[in-house]
């Protein structure tokens, strides 16, 4: 395993508080190399192993790259690149989401109307950080959780008129979503919708 490191490469690494031994350890999870042995042998390897998942290259529990530490791992490949470009989710982005998260559980649409009990949107910037850290691991976008969020608060709108209960009274509050990663099975059922489109669909519902 070779990392070819320039001169300008290395001002460019030491800028951004990367030193060599942390890039090489990032190649060798990217390459599926075992670390475990050799953090678990070495306080030092082992302090590196913390400080990329402090600097946000590699996920905390998968031991998997960021869209982080992908971008300095192509940086170093690529040695016509001049700087370190960190690719992180867009604030607008978080706000989008946020913006689409459900108040409460409390709703009408049209003549239709449901009481409920609880706030759901809380927590602001926890979710704020949480949001973030699920775009940098690189499986989904931002774009993907905002269309899984909107496509579960429909089902339950439409859920609820065809019941005449609130089904909203079931929706989680806003950072337990993100945490127990309920978009996931919302953007498992949208794909599985695109492969085999039902014959007649009801569009988004805004509530």
């Amino acid at each position: 395993m070779k990392i070819h490191i320039t001169p300008k490469m290395f001002q460019e690494l030491i800028k951004k508080s990367y030193n060599l031994d942390l890039v090489y350890l990032l190649k060798m999870i990217d390459e599926q190399y075992d670390v475990q042995p050799l953090y678990e042998d070495s306080m030092k390897i082992a302090a590196l192993y913390q400080s990329l998942i402090r600097k946000g290259l590699i996920t905390k529990d998968e031991e998997k790259l960021t869209t982080v530490g992908k971008s300095l791992l192509e940086y170093v490949k690529n040695s016509e690149d001049n700087k370190i470009v960190k690719r992180k989710p867009i604030t607008t982005d978080f706000e989008e989401w946020w913006k689409n998260y459900p108040t409460t559980d409390t709703w009408s649409l049209d003549r239709h109307k449901f009481k409920g009990t609880r706030a759901l949107r809380r927590g602001k910037e926890e979710c704020r950080r949480k949001f973030k850290a699920i775009i940098e691991e690189g499986d989904y976008t931002a774009q993907q959780l905002t269309k899984a969020l909107k496509y579960e608060v429909d089902i339950k709108v439409q859920r609820s008129i065809k019941e005449r209960k609130n089904i909203m009274s079931f929706m989680q509050g806003s950072i337990t979503y993100l945490n127990q990663r309920t978009f996931e099975a919302f953007i498992e059922l949208m794909d599985q919708e695109k492969d085999n489109p039902p014959e007649s669909a009801s569009g988004p519902t805004d509530i």
